[in-house]
């Protein structure tokens, strides 16, 4: 199935439904019109080099519309992310994938403050020379049934690449992820009906399209299921996002743990009563989270699991099957194994292992880099680097990345599950960070970085009743807003530069040792 195709099926069938309410700009956009204007910029596009194009428009209408003519014109959108560092992001795209155009906002660029770049061109400029004719030309396309309008767009395979997104780069240069048509409507198809997503939903879309998460879960799914999509381009807006929710009426939302705090924060009751499904990805989902959102809005909030490789989702929880804690049961259409680390043999219930995913979602692999997709693939099989473990039931849980496990004393000791235990007995609202820091005379060494002050030794004593002292953090340490990605994800590498430098020159405000 190719996405821009669906998107025309789609577009005609519900013509003068919604498509896009767009909350940054105040637009509302049919389906008619999408597929209109979709047309337009679509032939536009085609007057651009051949192959790949860059993105780097916030979530708007305007953002889900050049992605859908990209394909349209069979070039392929290379997802720039413009949050951290957009000029640097923009370049190393253009030299990584070896193209030119990028399609951006001047608007944005001002407000990021990114200097206009050799190959960009500006969305507000390619709208002022759409003519008259542009416009009747595309209308009387639209028209057309939809196998005369496949005729006049790119028609491709469904192998072909529809997406290119890049890994955060925290360990390494970023990654070029390369999503096909296939990867990216197998995993729409199959989380889709599993929690039994319609055309009759309502999408709030606020996270970014340069991520995985947006990109499939809030532009994609809603324009090839055939939705109505909210869009709002700051996710970190907390209040708007919560008035936006209370006027527009969303039946579905997703987002991060960081995300949905500040929206909980933030929210008078009732403002989330319509969302009959909320899920919480990228991060893992603290239990006084969930109970939050059920006290104050009394909607139940869904943990999944997944991967930009993954297209991403490998795992969710539903309301008919729901454990909290875990990251629900593996969708239809994917295969997980969990495999030790040591032997390569398959583990067994309730053994932590390697995460290993295979299914028709699964990347086509990093665009030139033959060397790290061997490594990241074996046999269809993808190494996420995750740890995590089967239940008796089939629920997956997560037990965090490979690299937040530490040998302690000839132990493997899980940073998440110290964080999860700590959590428990943190006062309401306050937010932890376990990292590893690791010294030449002492070794490893955990350390609980906390937004406030709190009774570590009351806590460290609780812990002690579920934990062996070599899990124990060593240090408390305060930060009080913790470094984030622009996924939503708490930036743990910057945490542990950040508890470095204080242990290397403690203060008394932030350093206390347990």
């Amino acid at each position: 199935m190719l996405l821009h195709q669906q998107f025309v099926r789609m577009a005609k069938k519900n013509a003068k439904k919604f498509a896009i309410i767009d909350k940054t700009t105040d637009k509302k956009v049919t389906y008619s019109k999408a597929l209109i204007g979709s047309l337009i910029l679509s032939s536009k596009f085609k007057k651009y080099d051949a192959g790949f194009i860059g993105i780097m428009i916030p979530t708007s209408a305007g953002c889900a519309l050049a992605t859908v003519a990209a394909l349209m014109s069979g070039r392929i959108p290379v997802m720039i992310n413009y949050s951290t560092g957009a000029e640097v992001n923009a370049k190393y795209a253009q030299s990584k994938c070896k193209f030119k155009t990028i399609i951006t906002s001047r608007a944005l660029l001002e407000k990021i403050k990114c200097p206009v770049l050799d190959g960009m061109i500006m969305i507000e400029d390619i709208m002022t020379s759409v003519s008259t004719g542009d416009k009747l030309t595309a209308a009387a396309k639209s028209l057309l049934p939809v196998s005369l309008i496949f005729s006049c767009i790119h028609k491709g395979d469904e192998n072909d690449t529809a997406a290119i997104l890049f890994t955060s780069g925290s360990e390494k240069d970023p990654k070029a992820v390369q999503l096909t048509h296939r990867n990216i409507a197998s995993n729409i198809e199959n989380f889709g009906d599993y929690v039994n997503i319609s055309d009759k939903d309502v999408l709030l879309a606020n996270l970014v399209f340069f991520h995985v998460f947006g990109l499939t879960v809030n532009l994609w799914v809603a324009l090839y299921k055939g939705m109505t999509m909210v869009t709002y381009a700051n996710p970190l807006d907390f209040q708007t996002v919560c008035n936006i929710a209370r006027e527009e009426k969303p039946t579905i939302m997703v987002g991060t743990p960081s995300f949905f705090w500040g929206y909980l924060h933030k929210s008078e009751p009732g403002d989330f009563k319509t969302l009959r499904i909320m899920v919480s990805g990228a991060d893992k989902c603290p239990d006084a989270l969930r109970e939050g959102y059920m006290n104050k809005h009394g909607v139940t909030l869904l943990e999944g699991y997944g991967a930009t490789e993954t297209s991403p989702v490998i795992s969710v929880n539903s309301h008919e099957f729901n454990r909290p804690g875990s990251t629900g049961r593996v969708i239809p259409g994917v295969k997980v194994r969990v495999e030790n680390f040591e032997t390569g043999e398959e583990c067994k219930v309730r053994e932590v292992g390697k995460v290993l995913v295979k299914g028709d979602s699964v990347m086509k692999g990093y665009y030139d880099d033959p060397e790290l997709t061997a490594e990241a693939l074996a046999d269809g099989w993808y190494n996420t680097g995750d740890m995590g473990y089967m239940d008796e039931d089939n629920y997956l849980w997560h037990a965090g990345r490979f690299k937040r496990f530490v040998k302690i004393g000839g132990e493997m000791v899980s940073l998440v599950k110290v964080e999860n235990t700590l959590e428990k007995y943190l006062p309401m609202g306050v937010s932890c960070c376990v990292v590893d820091v690791t010294d030449e005379l002492r070794g490893s060494s955990i350390i609980a970085t906390v937004t406030i002050e709190v009774n570590k030794a009351e806590i460290l004593r609780k812990m002690g009743d579920e934990l062996p002292n070599i899990a124990l953090p060593k240090h408390f340490i305060v930060i009080r807003e913790f470094p984030m990605m622009s996924s939503g994800k708490i930036d743990f590498r910057s945490v542990t530069k950040i508890v470095q430098e204080i242990l290397t020159n403690p203060e008394k405000e932030y350093f206390e040792e347990t």
